[in-house]
């Protein structure tokens, strides 16, 4: 039995009920790791320290954390934990909410007039989305562009279809969606009313009814022994009345853990160890889920490409499955739409029946009377209605045994037009499984890679994943053993199996920064604080000043020399000068408006004062600009982003004509279309598939350490 990674609906209403306690803490700051962990370490003014952690890779979690046990912070926060430190730090935490009976958390913070909330999915690829109080997408981990929704950054928020709450149904329509069924009742539970297998067991335990019952054996007894076990179900997730379990086997491998003790569980004789709080329980539960005892002893295991490669396998015939339903579905809700049409004066009558009844203050259960006594005397109007639910003003008719629900509210033609709209939506979303399912081929075939290039390296230990590929024996190196003693062809290096890593740690890596193509270094702000810090602390004597005359461009200056070396004049090539003209106009807002070109000044520090004229106000990282300015017209806003493997190895990004010489193989991008992070991913991808080491790509690479190198605003990569 696989550990459980992944939350369920009933773990997160658990949860929102445990985390509604927390309202009122703080936020300090918020960290990411890697691409799919976020850390919020907050202040509760009554229990003091309060981490919280958010997951949506592999695992699917949320949960509060024990101090002791959280990872480090890492050196240099990347783009996203910035967004969120910039609006949450500071920030009150004042509601914590489920959407729906989904797989969502809702967390909202407050800080003065401005709220933010964070929309975590926890069901699917996993999502983080960041909006602001109108529902704008301000940032989100994933951008997600379906037919059915949209979750992108600019755009308004879009939940998934509303599903049905099992912990909210009305009986009415509890049995309407229950007689619906041609299935038992678990597997109605788990699907229909969205329980999933687990709980749909429990609540069948709980009611007392055998869960393997067929749906037309059911009685009125048996479904309102299960209606009643779903409110006892909501009623205890609401109230906070937990026993929490962790559940291990018999080798003490953690397998689940619950907000209370499962029938199910212990019928599988699982090991069961109570905790006192639901988010405790899952703290102890995905720390065990990560220990690898195996990989401490070695220092280094085989990944488990199998168990992987099987779960993506399963998920494609999942999405197959899904696809399947889809279309089953649809062609469904057509073929009810035609016996509507085919049926049009059955159909009339009974709504003209209901509608003039209702003007008359029949009551439902009046007109559920008579329809059923009717149906005893033959009238086929009667006889078509199978149930009638006056919460919702629908009833369910059955024809050609096949059940259609009419809205007694419109039409015949309504109605069908109806099942009509509900057909085009399911059809919608088997295009966005379509789509899924091509991306989980595409996952597929990378592990597939990823497996091959393991079991390559284990023949040859001369060459092992993800290692520097060094001479280990004594004795000095020759030049053959070198890559960058070789200086190898670009093609050389894209083709490399193992290139060996060479960071460092320079003090303008802070900054935005490149290397001109004559050797100065240029650095410029990402915001007003570094600005501030660059003229202050970093502006020499003989440097020189760059900035656009659009407002929102980062202050740039070329260096004459280090900042503990000592300047000496200095004379700039125009080629030198237009591309620290090009990286300022690139940084600054003209990106972010779409332009393509812009002009640029240049001046020396003497001109750049922080001083303004007599009755005026200078903004913070704003500077005022004294004398006469030499000015670089029509500079074309375009940056590459490239990966250097000589001498250093990392990232870089600049004027194309500085950063192509230096590196095997460059991606131009130009303002356009895709979100920041989107096109820090696709570039990523791009890399991915230029360069045979895939290790050297994901170690020096993220798309978050490209982001660094990316314009604010949309961007598009250029084919050349």
């Amino acid at each position: 039995m696989d550990p459980k990674q992944e939350l369920t609906s009933v773990d997160i209403a658990a949860l929102v009920t445990e985390l509604g306690q927390y309202t009122g803490a703080k936020v300090d700051k918020t960290y990411r790791y890697g691409e799919d962990l976020l850390r919020f370490r907050m202040r509760d003014f009554d229990r003091g320290r309060l981490e919280l952690l958010i997951e949506v890779g592999e695992q699917k979690r949320i949960h509060t954390a024990d101090p002791d046990h959280v990872p480090d912070a890492p050196e240099r926060p990347p783009n996203f934990a910035m967004m969120l430190r910039n609006r949450l730090s500071g920030a009150d935490l004042v509601d914590v909410e489920q959407f729906e009976f989904d797989r969502i958390m809702i967390l909202s913070f407050e800080r003065g007039e401005e709220m933010t909330r964070i929309i975590v999915e926890l069901f699917g690829e996993g999502n983080v989305a960041v909006v602001d109080s109108v529902g704008e997408v301000i940032q989100s981990l994933e951008t997600v562009r379906l037919k059915s929704r949209t979750v992108a950054p600019g755009t308004q928020y879009e939940f998934p279809d509303s599903r049905v709450n099992p912990l909210q149904i009305t009986y009415d329509r509890f049995t309407r969606l229950m007689d619906e069924s041609d299935s038992d009742i678990v597997r109605t539970l788990a699907t229909q009313l969205n329980l999933g297998g687990l709980y749909a067991e429990e609540v069948c335990a709980r009611a007392g009814v055998e869960k393997a019952m067929q749906i037309t054996n059911a009685s009125d007894d048996a479904y309102r022994a299960v209606h009643d076990a779903l409110e006892s179900l909501g009623t205890q997730l609401r109230s906070g009345d937990f026993e929490p379990r962790v559940y291990t086997n018999d080798d003490d491998a953690v397998i689940d853990v619950t907000p209370f003790p499962l029938e199910e569980r212990k019928r599988q004789n699982l090991d069961a160890t109570a905790r006192k709080t639901f988010n405790g329980a899952l703290d102890v539960y995905f720390r065990e889920v990560d220990r690898n005892p195996a990989a401490e002893e070695s220092g280094k295991t085989r990944p488990d490409f199998e168990s992987e490669i099987e779960k993506k396998q399963r998920i494609i015939e999942q999405q197959k499955g899904a696809i399947d339903d889809f279309e089953q579905r649809a062609e469904a809700e057509r073929a009810r739409a035609e016996l509507l049409y085919g049926n049009y004066e059955l159909i009339d009558n009974i709504i003209e029946t209901i509608q003039a009844a209702r003007a008359e203050d029949t009551s439902w259960e009046e007109i559920r009377e008579t329809f059923a006594a009717g149906a005893e005397r033959g009238i086929d109007a009667a006889a078509a209605v199978v149930n009638v639910d006056g919460a919702e003003a629908m009833v369910t008719v059955e024809i050609d045994d096949m059940r259609i629900p009419v809205d007694v509210d419109v039409g015949v033609e309504k109605n069908a037009d109806q099942r009509y709209t509900e057909a085009k939506r399911i059809e919608n979303k088997k295009e966005g499984a379509l789509t899924a399912i091509e991306n989980t081929r595409e996952e597929l075939e990378s592990v597939k890679q990823r497996r091959d290039a393991w079991d390559r390296a284990d023949e040859d230990p001369d060459n092992e994943p993800g290692g520097d590929n060094t001479d280990t024996t004594q004795g000095e190196r020759t030049n053959a053993d070198d890559p960058s003693r070789m200086a190898p062809t670009d093609d050389a290096w894209l083709s490399m199996t193992s290139i060996p890593l060479r960071t460092s740690d320079d003090w303008y890596e802070q900054f935005r920064w490149f290397h001109t193509s004559t050797g100065y270094l240029v650095v410029g702000g990402r915001n007003a604080d570094q600005n501030e810090t660059l003229v202050k602390k970093y502006l020499s004597k003989h440097d020189r000043f760059f900035h656009t005359e659009a407002r929102g461009g980062p202050i740039t200056i070329l260096k004459a020399s280090g900042p503990s070396e000592p300047a000496e004049p200095i004379e700039l090539t125009a080629e030198t000068r237009r591309e620290a003209a090009q990286f300022a106009i690139s940084y600054s807002s003209i990106w972010k408006e779409g332009r393509y070109a812009d002009d640029a000044y240049v001046v020396t520090p003497d001109q750049v004062s922080k001083t303004p004229e007599s009755g005026e106000y200078i903004e913070k990282g704003s500077f005022v600009i004294r004398g006469d300015r030499t000015y670089l017209r029509d500079v074309a806003a375009e940056v590459a982003i490239g990966l250097q493997c000589a001498d250093e190895t990392q990232v870089i990004g600049g004027p194309p004509s500085a950063i192509e010489d230096r590196v095997p193989t460059t991606i131009r991008v130009r303002p356009g279309r895709y979100a920041q992070n989107d096109a820090g991913k696709l570039v990523y991808r791009e890399f991915r598939d230029r360069f045979n080491d895939e290790s050297f790509v994901r170690k020096i690479a993220s798309p978050d350490k490209i982001q660094e190198f990316l314009p604010p605003g949309g961007s598009d990569l250029v084919d050349e």
